[in-house]
């Protein structure tokens, strides 16, 4: 970063959808043990971010802060007593981060750490703290913390401090910045979708894959599906330029979910033609809608899986009909990340965009940090499937 460019943040003082996001000078205090401080290249906004930016109160629930959880970076200084395998002038993607220790993390399953809200939303936190630099450096008193590390990064920041757990150094495999910031949204929205189908569903060529919403995460799962082989790939959603992006990345069938609501038929009764009669095999779920989720219990085979990843309001709750489960044996989990270990799965992904298995440039569109709003609003009317800021 230039040294005459100020070191900027998104800060959130309220939810955004009233009006609480800012793009603020900020000045970072001097990292603690297993800190990172990172340059940011670019940082992708995903639903996640707008979820939690747009709760008044309530767990994990704590104003001013800096979102982002999705980026993309140069290391520019280690933290006393950082074991992180980066140095400074690495490139790196961020992830989330996790306490390592626990029973969970211990046995490969990081996105359930034991200390996660702990580590990401504890807002009593003192390790995770940005200083405000807009008022006059003479009244010292007057500056207030803006809490960061949502996530592990807080990615929404020209210059973040990191928990080192967060890093996954690409230096081996990336050369150069317009690369590195196309990979910025890895390590939650891509991960997530490929992720949960290659590593959660473990889905195979047998398989015949149902992904209800095609945003980021959804056709991410889309180009899972495909390297997975899946011999049908069957995408959902109700934006016909979608549609044909998910046929672009190896959908076999897609369903526009507007059109079948005015024809008067059931998702499921339209999945089941599509299949032959017998549903889906594996049945993800990336919008969080109710209603949705329920059609896709619905539409799921004998023996299925119905893998939850988007996040639904908080009241919302499933009626299972518990004798029914019993006599189909279907199954339904959620799904953090993709369940995956970032410095494992995140390489891999890398490794598919490079050889174009991949293709994440046909999601991504860039906008400048300073056009936030703007960015978020295509991503909300469904003009742009990944938008990414660029610093």
């Amino acid at each position: 970063m230039s040294s005459q460019a100020p070191d900027r943040a998104i800060i959130s003082y309220g939810p955004h959808a009233s009006g609480g996001w800012h793009l603020r000078p900020v000045s970072v205090r001097p990292l603690r043990e297993k800190e990172v401080l990172v340059e940011m290249v670019a940082s992708g906004i995903c639903q996640t971010d707008l979820h939690f930016a747009g709760i008044e109160s309530g767990a994990g629930v704590h104003y001013p802060r800096v979102m982002g959880h999705e980026g993309s970076g140069y290391v520019r200084a280690l933290g006393p007593n950082t074991s992180t395998t980066a140095k400074p002038g690495d490139p790196v993607i961020l992830s989330f981060s996790a306490c390592q220790d626990c029973e969970t993390c211990a046995d490969g399953h990081p996105a359930y750490c034991s200390r996660f809200n702990d580590i990401n939303f504890n807002a009593d936190d003192a390790n995770r703290v940005f200083r405000d630099t807009t008022v006059p450096s003479t009244s010292p008193a007057e500056t207030h913390p803006v809490y960061g590390q949502f996530f592990g990064q807080s990615s929404f920041a020209s210059l973040s401090i990191v928990h080192e757990d967060s890093i996954i150094n690409v230096a081996g495999c990336v050369k150069t910045r317009d690369e590195l910031r196309l990979l910025a949204p890895l390590g939650c929205g891509v991960q997530t979708g490929a992720g949960t189908i290659l590593n959660a569903a473990s889905a195979t060529a047998a398989d015949r894959v149902v992904i209800m919403g095609l945003g980021g995460v959804g056709l991410s799962a889309v180009a899972g599906a495909k390297i997975a082989g899946c011999k049908q790939i069957i995408g959902l959603d109700r934006f016909d330029e979608r549609l044909e992006l998910a046929r672009a990345l190896g959908a076999t069938h897609t369903v526009n979910t507007a059109a079948v609501a005015d024809s008067g038929q059931s998702l499921a009764d339209v999945v089941r033609e599509v299949t032959g009669g017998l549903g889906a095999t594996v049945t993800l779920d990336t919008t969080g809608a109710p209603a949705l989720v329920r059609e896709g219990v619905r539409m799921t085979a004998l023996k299925g899986r119905v893998l939850q990843v988007g996040v639904t309001p908080e009241e919302a709750c499933l009626e299972i009909p518990i004798f029914e489960f019993m006599m189909t044996g279907k199954l339904f989990m959620g799904v953090i990340e993709g369940d995956v270990v970032p410095r494992e799965f995140v390489p891999r992904l890398v490794k598919w965009v490079q050889e174009g298995v991949l293709p994440l440039e046909k999601l991504v569109r860039y906008y400048p940090a300073e056009e936030f709003e703007t960015a978020v609003k295509d991503m909300k009317s469904g003009r742009t499937v990944k938008p990414v800021l660029v610093w």
